[in-house]
């Protein structure tokens, strides 16, 4: 059962536990696939999918008639709902695009900054029991929209070596056609390194479990990653007219993900918290997933009493959950006053699986607290930024000498010598 706790008793410590690093033996274990597979490559990514997915495969790679049976077995109706959610995914990112620009205001000087894709991008497509349609258009259509050239997915296949028609489809939507049957830590490795079958990329992306994420930890340098994704979390921000069963619901929508899911209620209502409460409890009892759900609610969950709004919204930016709703009379009236939250569910009729999947923004979000800092993916995230600058002559002799003491300052004379040789060769 949920717990409902005092807002005022609580140390800042003690929301939620949300340390994500691996335990030993699975960083070492991560370490060991890593190897593997950087000196057996494809071998060792039919072994690993042999292994750990119960999958006998000869080709990695998803075949062209692989694609033509999944055009063929997707239901009608379920690929009308995947192209409605790719447009609304591709209309909200493509406002995400950035300008170049160029300052030209000063005699013989020229600078600016451009934007530039990354060439090449791996995305982690997890598995359960299916592969995600809603995680490749999220993190392929960006990608698209910024311009990356080369777009590749893993996602583990099923037993009989084969994917899910409805990711293949959600790929083709995006315009990937570059997929391989291969999950875990080892998919991170043969993106990261490149295998004959498996092209190196420049940059990872995507979710997945303690082995992904610890995979893509220990390659990053090696190539850029998107973010080190925690456990799902959901944080509801009510007030006392919140429908009770409205509110366990969306608070089941992630504990189901993982037992280590956070589910909390934030409320100046005690007795919707003990509505909520007994709420989850009833419809957990009618949940298909509920052996985790319970996990993840009794070891993890939480109902957060506080005197008023304005120490909700305080609970609120302590935690910076990766999902927020505010299901309360004016949301728009909060929004302004919220500084961490991954993204924010205004009102009463906008629940977060509405987000995962439909209405456009990304769905791949800061976790464990991360959204102090950092944001949802983007198109940012699949693009670089370039400085360029060029002085004329009698520019770069009007500063030369300003430059040569700024050098000297720090000790560097090499610096100032570059910058006084052109004044004086004059």
């Amino acid at each position: 059962m949920m717990r409902i706790l005092d807002f005022d008793s609580l140390s800042p410590e003690a929301f939620l536990n949300r340390d994500i690093q691996a335990e030993e033996d699975v960083s070492a274990a991560v370490d060991e696939i890593i190897r593997e597979v950087r000196e057996r490559g494809d071998a060792a990514l039919r072994d690993c999918t042999r292994r750990f997915d119960g999958a006998e495969l000869q080709d990695l790679w998803v075949s062209a008639e692989e694609f033509d049976a999944a055009r063929r077995a997707v239901d009608p109706d379920f690929m009308e709902t995947l192209k409605e959610a790719a447009e609304n995914i591709r209309r909200f990112h493509e406002r995400q695009r950035h300008n170049d620009f160029i300052l030209a205001d000063r005699s013989g000087i020229v600078m600016g900054q451009r934007w530039t894709p990354i060439e090449k991008v791996g995305i982690c497509v997890p598995r359960s029991p299916e592969a995600f349609p809603s995680t490749i258009l999220m993190n392929a259509i960006p990608a698209q929209i910024a311009g990356v050239q080369d777009i590749v997915i893993v996602t583990p296949p099923r037993k009989d070596g084969t994917v899910s028609p409805e990711a293949l489809m959600a790929a083709e939507l995006a315009e990937v056609t570059d997929v391989f049957k291969i999950g875990g830590a080892q998919a991170v490795a043969a993106l990261a390194y490149g295998t004959a079958t498996v092209p190196r990329v420049d940059k990872i992306v995507g979710p997945g479990g303690i082995f992904v994420a610890t995979a893509k930890r220990k390659v990053f340098g090696q190539v850029a990653i998107d973010m080190i994704a925690g456990p799902s979390e959901i944080l509801v921000l009510a007030d006392g007219k919140t429908n009770p069963k409205w509110a366990a619901a969306d608070l089941l929508s992630q504990a189901e993900h993982d037992p280590l899911s956070s589910a909390v209620l934030v409320t100046d209502s005690r007795e919707l918290a003990k509505a909520v409460q007994e709420e989850v409890e009833a419809q957990l009892e009618a949940l298909p997933r509920r052996e985790i759900a319970r996990r993840s609610v009794t070891d993890n969950g939480k109902i957060i009493v506080t005197d008023s709004l304005d120490k909700a919204v305080e609970a609120v930016n302590r935690i910076a959950p990766e999902h927020l709703e505010l299901c309360v009379e004016d949301p728009f009236a909060l929004l302004p006053r919220i500084k961490n939250a991954g993204s924010v569910f205004l009102g009463r009729f906008t629940p977060e699986a509405l987000g995962d999947y439909f209405a456009g923004p990304n769905h791949t979000l800061p976790t464990s607290g991360t959204a102090r800092f950092s944001s949802p993916l983007g198109v940012d995230d699949f693009m670089k930024r370039s400085s360029f600058l060029c002085y004329d002559r009698p520019a770069l002799c009007a500063c030369a000498d300003r430059i040569a003491d700024f050098a000297r300052r720090e000790g560097l004379e090499g610096h100032a010598r570059s910058a006084l040789s052109r004044k004086e060769s004059e």
